[in-house]
């Protein structure tokens, strides 16, 4: 993806010794005019339809329930009161914060601590004998509304989505920072989409300083501010290492009068916000960073594999037994294939797939060295000789793939990790590479939903180390969702 700039003008033209106009870098003086209204307008809006919905479902959801057993009258106060209770304490749960609608899952967080704190509040009320409500009516009531609230939140995302790819709900954000401390950042940018953040330009501290086309250099720091005003943009991103504290506290202070977010990129990465927390050392804020998993989340992981490995091979078993029939039948050889790949900690084990090749491409493999089209580590051809017709097949669909359920069964892998190396892959393991041995092979894993073999070794890398350091059972749920899209599409698969 490339990030989307807006066009304009920043001052007269000049021309260079060949004659070719070159613009010459200075503040923009008139107001540039933007599709749709502003983040903050849009956002505020956004919360205010969220909150009246909520209200609506919590109401219809209790008024149902009520209406056979009250007077019109009582249903209806009880329907006014269960909404406005569901919307306070949504605010009282931060459940309408701004961030939410950038982030989207901060939504479905909130409905989770709405739904204990009801919980807590009901059995609460009903013991001290405050009110007489049936704990089964109670119960019956917010599960529904809760389950209406997040169908209503996941549907609004995706219209989000849309509006984003319009030009719409998004916000116009400058970057700051030397380019050095930019490059990784708009990768991250490309990555990261949902956020709705669209670069109108950057900020270094010399106008000399070259973006590579990636979006234009609009000034130095002093103009910032000036630029926050005339381009009407939502955001201002900080890199780590744009500033010191002393000249980002000025900065805050300029752009306080402004409708703008200041937002500060921390000299940490691939850190997922549930491994932080914010420490206070007097006037100054401490992030901490959690080093290791849990135990219970360990064990979690253990269960949620061996289970879902099971039900997994189970359900796939007739497919598993046609395709073996049909590799046996349409080239010599057995129908499954044994390969040695290491696993975590460094120890080998057996991974079965089932035969998508003739039993001679180890052999042919030397012959082919000089046609790679993997990523270096990673040996891969468009249309690889040795690759049978079933084969191709196979591994369009990744059905190829469906024994190695398995060694997850077995607990030689996981549904979800970094790709099974080789031990030839692993001898040329270095440095940060070898942190990916940490925690179990995947079926499926991040590089399979991010491109799998049309990924770079960088690429590949970044994405194996960002799981092992972030990993979780949440995670791995949405990554078995992904893993879906991925395989229909067939993106990265041959």
């Amino acid at each position: 993806m490339t990030l989307r700039t807006d066009s304009f003008h920043t001052g007269d033209e000049q021309t260079d010794p060949e004659g070719t106009p070159t613009a010459v870098t200075r503040p923009v003086r008139s107001r540039v005019t933007r599709p749709g209204l502003p983040w903050r307008s849009s956002v505020s809006r956004y919360l205010t339809l969220l909150a009246a919905t909520d209200f609506l479902v919590a109401a219809l959801v209790v008024g149902a329930l009520t209406a056979q057993e009250h007077p019109a009258g009582i249903a209806a106060a009880l329907a006014v009161a269960a909404g406005l209770g569901f919307v306070l304490t949504m605010l009282a749960c931060r459940g309408y914060q701004p961030s939410g609608v950038a982030t989207g899952s901060r939504e479905l967080r909130s409905l989770l601590h709405v739904a204990g704190v009801l919980a807590v509040a009901s059995l609460v009320v009903h013991y001290v004998g405050v009110a007489q409500v049936p704990r089964s009516l109670f119960f019956e009531a917010l599960v529904l509304t809760l389950a209406v609230a997040a169908a209503g939140r996941w549907g609004s995302r995706l219209v989000l989505r849309r509006l984003r790819s319009r030009g719409l709900f998004v916000r116009r954000t400058l970057l700051v920072g030397p380019m050095s401390g930019l490059n990784h950042l708009f990768d991250v940018l490309d990555e990261a989409q949902s956020h709705g953040l669209v670069v109108v330009g950057v900020c270094t501290p010399t106008t000399a300083d070259d973006a590579g086309g990636r979006s234009p250099v609009l000034g130095r720091y002093a103009d910032i501010a000036d630029l926050v005003r005339t381009l009407d943009l939502d955001a201002v991103l900080v890199s780590a290492d744009a500033m010191g504290a002393a000249d980002l506290r000025r900065l805050g202070w300029q752009l306080a009068a402004l409708p703008t977010d200041l937002l500060v990129l921390p000299s940490i990465s691939e850190v997922v916000p549930r491994r932080l927390h914010v420490e206070a050392l007097g006037g100054t804020p401490l992030l901490g960073v959690a080093l290791t998993t849990p135990g219970p989340s360990r064990w979690g992981k253990a269960v949620f594999d061996r289970v879902l490995g099971t039900v997994l091979l189970i359900a796939a078993a007739p497919i598993i037994l046609p395709a073996a029939m049909a590799v046996r039948l349409t080239s010599p050889g057995p129908a499954f294939f044994a390969q040695t790949r290491i696993g975590i900690d460094g120890r080998a084990f057996t991974m079965h797939k089932l035969r998508s090749m003739y039993v001679d491409a180890e052999e042919r493999l030397a012959e082919l060295r000089d046609h790679n089209d993997g990523n270096g580590l990673l040996f891969k051809l468009h249309d690889d000789p040795r690759v049978t017709r079933v084969g191709a097949v196979l591994r369009r669909l990744s059905i190829d793939e469906l024994p190695q359920l398995w060694n997850v069964v077995k607990g030689d892998m996981s549904l979800v990790g970094p790709r099974p190396a080789l031990p030839s892959e692993v001898a040329q393991f270095t440095g940060d590479v070898t942190q990916r041995l940490r925690v179990k092979p995947g079926l499926t894993g991040l590089w399979q939903v991010s491109g799998r073999s049309n990924l770079t070794v960088e690429q590949s890398v970044r994405l194996d180390l960002r799981y092992t350091d972030n990993w979780s059972v949440r995670m791995d749920v949405a990554i078995l969702w992904r893993t879906a899209h991925a395989v229909l599409s067939g993106n990265g698969a041959y």
